[in-house]
């Protein structure tokens, strides 16, 4: 019995591993290709998986002839202030669907999540057309203005609240906390892997938009790092190398971001502190 447990997890273990190379292949490859000079063809038969002369003068190249820099900027404000706002709004939402009773809250709820079938295609348009009534072309907000607010996190926040013990709310109920300093000073902070779980997907996925900034923004000096890089692609089309540098650049701070937060993505015990 030993025996076939130690076989079944070796080859368990393989399995993963083959995926996870599978998975990391891409990535390998655009960092070699970022990496090779000019001298080097990244085109040949066999592929070379690494450089033969490693370099950094493609990325040198591509920071200094485009504004790679503001394109940072904008991607980080952006995503910075969509993450602050869509946690902010799905936390007040999923609240009083999961620890309030009023008429119609399931149905409410069901309607949210409902939304979720919806392709974000569908709503493009009337909400291209809502962001340009509001003067919301060519601003930061206007790239901001749909993902304020979605079904998937009221619905992840709403389950993590319903899973914090009541105890804890009448505690402070008794002390004399209002809804809303509950709401601020018990919940948020008893499902704080939930909020950073949402965070990381919200901040993943507004970082990697193309097509809403790209709807939304004629203005070059607005351009996120997604913009950037196809703009880069149209113009060294032929130099893929510079094009893979400066994917690279547009990737690594979500890479940097996920190696740092996902520590903090563990479960915990809420109700560690409520005895009795």
């Amino acid at each position: 019995m030993t025996n076939f447990k130690i076989q079944n997890r070796f080859w368990i273990y393989t399995l993963l591993g083959a995926i996870a190379i599978l998975t990391l292949f891409p990535l390998f490859w655009l960092i070699s290709t970022a990496l090779k000079s000019s001298t080097e063809n990244i085109f040949q038969s066999p592929p070379q998986l690494l450089p033969s002369q490693p370099t950094i003068e493609n990325f040198v190249s591509v920071w200094q002839t485009n504004p790679f820099g503001q394109y940072l900027f904008n991607s980080t404000l952006v995503a910075v202030l969509t993450v602050g706002l869509n946690l902010i709004f799905c936390a007040l939402a999923a609240y009083p669907l999961a620890r309030l009773s009023f008429p119609g809250r399931d149905w409410i709820f069901i309607a949210t999540v409902s939304t979720i079938m919806i392709p974000f295609q569908i709503v493009m348009i009337p909400l291209y057309i809502l962001t340009v009534q509001l003067g919301l072309r060519n601003t930061y907000l206007g790239m901001i203005f749909p993902s304020l607010a979605s079904a998937f996190g009221i619905f992840l926040l709403r389950q993590a609240f319903m899973s914090v013990p009541k105890e804890m709310e009448e505690a402070a109920r008794m002390d004399g906390c209002s809804e809303l300093g509950i709401w601020w000073f018990v919940m948020l902070p008893a499902i704080g892997p939930a909020l950073v779980t949402l965070a990381i997907f919200v901040f993943i996925g507004s970082w990697s938009d193309f097509l809403w900034p790209l709807i939304v923004i004629q203005d070059e000096n607005l351009y996120t790092l997604p913009l950037g890089v196809a703009k880069l692609a149209g113009t060294f089309s032929l130099n893929w190398r510079l094009v893979a540098a400066g994917s690279v650049i547009s990737i690594a701070p979500v890479l940097l971001l996920f190696l740092f937060v996902q520590r903090y993505i563990v479960p915990t015990e809420t109700g560690s502190g409520v005895k009795g």
